[in-house]
Parts: C-alpha cells; structure tokens; sequence
C-alpha cells in the first residue's frame, strides 16, 4: 500500500494533469465468479434490455417463464443472472433494485459515468432462488433515473439469466419448498419498503411448515446514506451548523413477527460511488455497490406459530441508538423467507420453551469536547436466544435454537474546527442455530471502517479535500442447510482527492484490494488488484474459481477526472451550479 502522504502527493501532482488517450473505462467491484458448474449443459434466455434515462416511478416490467431445454424447471444445479450496463455523460449513481414473484432477488447500483464512457458486468449467483425461477412469473427493475442540466448519462442495461443442467456429477441444488416474500406486494414497481416508519404485512406459511430462515435486504438512502457519520443528537449542537445529520451512527434492522423481535441484523455501510469522494470508486467500485449485502435469520422457532394457518403480523423496522429510536428519511428493506414444509402434509405444532429478547440494543453514548474538537463516541450491544420445541407432522420432534451475540462502536473526531472528519467504527458479531444440536444456520462476521476527510480549501467559491478509507468485510456464512456456505475476507484501502470550483469538479484516487473466498463446496478463489488514477497497475488472481473470472479490465490512461458532485455527510453541497 502506497503511504497516505505518499499517495497525497501523487494526488495532488496529477489533479491538473489532462487526460490522453481515453477509452471506455471498465468498472468492476471484487467479488468471486460464480462457484457454477463450467462442465455442464447450459441455457441462457434475456429477461430484459432497457435503457433508464428520465425513468424516475418507470420501471422495466417484462413476464417470464422458465426455459424447458435445460431438464425440468427447477431441476438445476445452480442459476445465474448476468447484467452488464454501459452509460456515458455525467450522473449519479443510482440504485437499482431486481424485484421477482414480489420478491426481492438483488440490489445493486450503477458506477457514475464518465465522458468518454463506462462499462460494466457483474454476474450474480441466485441458485438459492430456484423456487421461483421454476414458475412463470414477473420480473421488475426499478433503476429511478433523472436526466436534468449537467446530468445527461442513461444507463443502457441487459440482463439475461443462465441455467445449469443438473447430471449425476452435478446434482439439483438444494432448495427450500417455498418463498415467500416480506415486501410491498406491488406488481408495478420495486417491492422494497421505505422506513420510517416501520413496515408491517400478514404473512401466511403452510401449516406443514418445519423451518424458516429469513433473508433481509437492507440499504441507508437520502439522509440515511451516511449513517455511520451521522451525530448522536445529544451533541449535534456542540457541531457548526449543517455539518452532519442528527440520529447517531448506529443502526439495527429488525425482523418481528406478532410484535415480538425475531431476529436483528446490524449492517455493513455499503459505499455507492457518488460517495464521498467519487475518484476513489474508479475503476474500482467500493465492496458491496454492485451487489449489496444481504442478512440471514433462522425463523424457525416460529413455525409452530404460523403453523396455525392463520395470518401472523411480520416487521421490518430499522432502529437508532436515540432515546427514542428514531432517525432519518429514509432506509429501503425487503426480505423473504425460505421455507421447509414436511412432507406428511400435517400440521406442526410444538412452541417457543425459552425467550430471551429485548426490544432494542443496549447502547451508550459518550464525548470529549474541546475548543476546536469533537470527539463521540456510541457503543451498542445486542443478544438474543430463542429456544423451541418443533413437532412435524410425521412425528419428529426437533430441538431448535437460534442466538445472536452483536456488538459495535462508533467514534467520530471532528477536529481542527470540523476541517478534518474522521470515522472509526466496527460492527462484530456472531449468528448461529442449531437443530437437535446440529448447526443450520452460521453468521460471523467483522465490518471495520475507517475514514479520513480532510478539508484542504474550504470558500464560497472552490473546495478541495482529500479522503482516505480503510473499509473491510469479513464475513463466515451458511444462509441455511440447503444453501451453500462461504467464507470471505475483502479489505479495500483507498486515497483520493477531490475539488470543485463553480464549473467543474475533478479528483483522483488509488485503490488497494485484497479478496479471498472459500466455500463449503471447497471452492477457492483469490484476488489482488491495485488502481491509480483509474488503471489497474496490478492484478492477480488464483485459485479453483479464477479460471472462471472476467477478463482483466481495460486500462484508460487518465489524470484528472471530470466528475458530478460528490455526496458528503450531512447533505453537505459544494458550489457547483446546475
């Protein structure tokens, strides 16, 4: 890694240089090719192809229906979803939501162009949603596009889907017997529910149902993008005005069912690249842009519950360390659930024998104030254990318990008269359920962060800062026995710059990325890969899944970018008019 002052110097260096040989510039986030079968029988079909200019509220909406030349739908051994997206001009980056059946499949977001253009692939695994592909069915995505003054880039997008026949070497994958969405229920947009306030729906399961896991897409929007940086309200007034956004940093998704908390997730702060410091996510995106996160809960203490055949109220809220537990506009959840039926076609009964549950974290908030710095610090920490006693229909009787362990700390430093805002903040925890003492479901993870923004030029005509980020993801997952595991460790390191005058903004940044992934099907796959000033200067790739990977992305021989503005905490905006 090239040092901060280092690096600062580079920056600075080439900040007026201009750019040469332009080409259309490869973005890409780090991530492992699919682990699919490269031996088997293959069929591939487009879902869509749509290009999102002004189409804020007009999504894609197209039918499908499951291909028959690959086996019997539902057969496959896995299923993938390639979208590849070009754009040119000057935008934002936009989120973009794959809504199918009702239910949410991905979130992802759009790299901001540039002049010359952009491209990129990302090819997502979605065999865990087999259940739906087997049936015909509508596919949405919603990608909210504007197009104004300085603001001129459509994004051109396909999207087609691949299905792998399943053989005796390649069996069908694991699948759960149903799917069953906790959304809007819309079927003529995205089916992702803003909050506040909380989002509830009447969700009925099939009384021969013997688990339950839970998946939950969760993402900070408007006021909510920069979460982690936004101030306990205790000590927003000990800031100058309109510095960051009141709230506090810290933040849980919660999952109740009939009002009691079923399952908590604490988020990993996903960067999009208008973030910040837009040089720094060139070529290279920030991890989770392209394919955000999503959070595994193993429900199935609850089975007994809706085994009734009645309706059961289901949450999705998204809490604050604030007395009150309140924060901003606004945060985007979904979520679904896979459920196991048991094949008797009777009744499960049995109950919950131990609940050990408190509505919202324990938290603290602390400071230390000085003449010309702010230092707060907030600390939360989070347990829950549910036990219960799980009877199928054919009479086995099932042991189940499910814990969660969480903790996280956050501490901002505002320094030298706010000119310098930095964030260190780690959320940590452990997620597990065990079955008649057998695991099911596994979730540790450890998502540091840390930022450096200091200001370098701060007038009512130009600003100029420079950033670095220290972001990582560790993370040991089994979303559920039928779903396959995995093990990644991803550590990205940037340094950039950024200024803005009344007629344009420029910067550029370095990127350092280091990735290993192993799964519980022993597939392996290793990546180190460096940026600077948009070219990647190395990149090495290893392991059984590498054969599979993207071609190396294009170098573009660039200095100074041409950029739209960056989004900063606290709505900060910078003097660039139009």
């Amino acid at each position: 890694m090239v040092s901060a002052f280092k690096a600062f110097a580079l920056l600075l260096g080439a900040a007026s240089a201009t750019r040469a040989n332009a080409q259309v510039l490869v973005d890409f986030q780090v991530a492992e090719p699919p682990p699919v079968p490269s031996d088997a029988q293959t069929c591939t079909i487009m879902i869509l192809e749509r290009t999102f200019g002004n189409s804020y509220g007009d999504p894609e909406i197209v039918q499908y229906s499951p291909p028959t030349d690959c086996g019997e739908p539902g057969s496959w051994a896995a299923v993938t979803l390639n979208f590849t997206v070009t754009s040119n001009g000057t935008q934002y980056d936009r989120l973009g939501v794959f809504t199918f059946q009702n239910t949410e499949i991905w979130r992802t977001s759009t790299p901001e162009p540039t002049l010359d253009g952009i491209i990129w692939t990302y090819i997502k695994d979605v065999t865990r949603y087999i259940p739906l592909f087997a049936k015909p069915g509508t596919f949405i995505l919603e990608l909210d596009n504007i197009l104004q003054a300085r603001r001129n880039g459509q994004y051109a997008t396909t999207l087609y889907v691949t299905f792998y026949s399943a053989s005796q070497e390649h069996p069908t994958a694991g699948q759960s017997n149903l799917i069953v969405p906790i959304s809007t229920m819309s079927n003529n947009s995205a089916d992702e529910a803003s909050v506040p306030p909380a989002f509830s729906l009447n969700v009925t399961l099939p009384q021969n149902t013997v688990q339950i896991y839970a998946e939950l897409y969760a993402s900070g929007n408007g006021d909510e993008e920069f979460w982690y940086y936004n101030t306990a309200d205790e000590y927003l007034g000990d800031l100058p005005p309109d510095t960051t956004y009141g709230g506090g940093p810290f933040r849980e998704v919660r999952l109740l069912v009939d009002g009691q908390v079923a399952g908590i997730a604490f988020p990993y702060p996903v960067i999009f690249t208008g973030g910040i410091n837009p040089s720094v996510w060139r070529p290279i995106t920030s991890y989770g842009a392209l394919d955000l996160p999503t959070y595994f809960l193993d429900l199935t203490p609850f089975a007994p519950t809706f085994a009734d055949g009645l309706p059961h109220n289901v949450t999705l809220d998204v809490a604050s360390a604030e007395a009150n537990h309140t924060l901003n506009q606004n945060w985007y959840v979904s979520g679904l659930l896979q459920v196991v039926t048991d094949p008797s076609g009777k009744p499960t009964t049995g109950g919950i024998t131990s609940y050990d549950v408190q509505p919202y974290a324990v938290t603290e908030t602390s400071a230390s104030i000085g003449e010309t710095d702010v230092n707060i610090t907030v600390r939360a920490q989070r347990s829950l254990y549910i036990e219960a006693v799980v009877i199928s229909g054919s009479g086995q009787e099932i042991s189940v318990a499910f814990q969660q362990n969480l903790d996280y700390t956050n501490t901002q430093y505002y320094l030298n008269n706010t000119n310098t805002q930095n964030v260190a903040q780690v959320s940590s925890g452990s997620v597990s359920s065990t079955h008649n003492g057998v695991p099911a479901l596994m979730d540790n993870f450890e998502y540091p962060l840390y930022i450096n923004m200091t200001y370098l030029e701060n007038t009512n005509t130009s600003q100029s800062f420079y950033t670095s980020f220290d972001h990582s993801y560790n993370r040991q997952v089994v979303p559920a026995p039928f779903i396959l595991g995995s093990t990644i460790a991803e550590r990205q390191q940037t340094a950039g710059y950024f200024a803005i005058t009344a007629t344009n903004s420029t910067g550029n940044g370095t990127s350092n990325n280091a990735f290993t992934y192993t799964d519980t099907n022993g597939n392996t796959y290793d990546r180190e890969v460096d940026a600077a000033y948009n070219v990647i200067i190395y990149d090495q790739q290893s392991g059984s899944l590498a054969t599979n990977a993207l071609p190396l992305p294009t170098p573009w021989t660039a200095n100074a970018q041409n950029l739209p503005l960056a989004r900063l905490p606290g709505g900060k905006q910078l003097p660039l008019m139009g």
